[in-house]
């Protein structure tokens, strides 16, 4: 699984200008499902994700995870981190997990995270969505599992 955290200060997702999912301080974290990608590697990613020290301690050194703060996370789905630029200028995706495996390792994504941390929001799989965000920092931190 790909995943790209941006710590923010406020998050938001509208679909047809109906906001469907929001934070205040914490985690935007844009998730891209690969083929091969399984439950425990978003299982694995989720723990890495939960405890990444990003947050400013009192010294102002990031050594504080999004659970030490108490921040929220915004999960969006985003198959285009799945890339490839490497030939023409259209990117293709054939890198992401093909929708319906997508869908279910989001979903199974989502519910892992709602079980291990008390502020979780979503926005919707497929969805045009737009994303509001205030990047803290700034500080974005992109992210593999296999």
């Amino acid at each position: 699984m790909i995943a790209l955290l941006q710590r923010v200060s406020q998050a938001r997702v509208d679909i047809a200008g109906e906001t469907v999912g929001q934070i205040g301080a914490g985690l935007l974290v844009l998730v891209c499902a690969e083929p091969a990608d399984t439950e425990a590697v978003a299982q694995k990613l989720l723990a890495k994700i939960l405890k990444l020290r990003i947050f400013a301690d009192e010294a102002g050194k990031m050594n504080r995870s999004v659970q030490d703060e108490g921040g929220g996370l915004l999960i969006v789905s985003q198959f285009t981190l799945a890339a490839d630029t490497s030939g023409g200028n259209r990117p293709g995706f054939t890198g992401a997990a093909p929708p319906a495996l997508g869908e279910a390792l989001y979903d199974r994504f989502v519910g892992l995270a709602r079980a291990q941390h008390p502020q979780v929001a979503t926005g919707r799989f497929g969805a045009d969505m737009q994303v509001h965000l205030v990047n803290d920092g700034p500080v974005t931190i992109p992210m593999r599992m296999h």
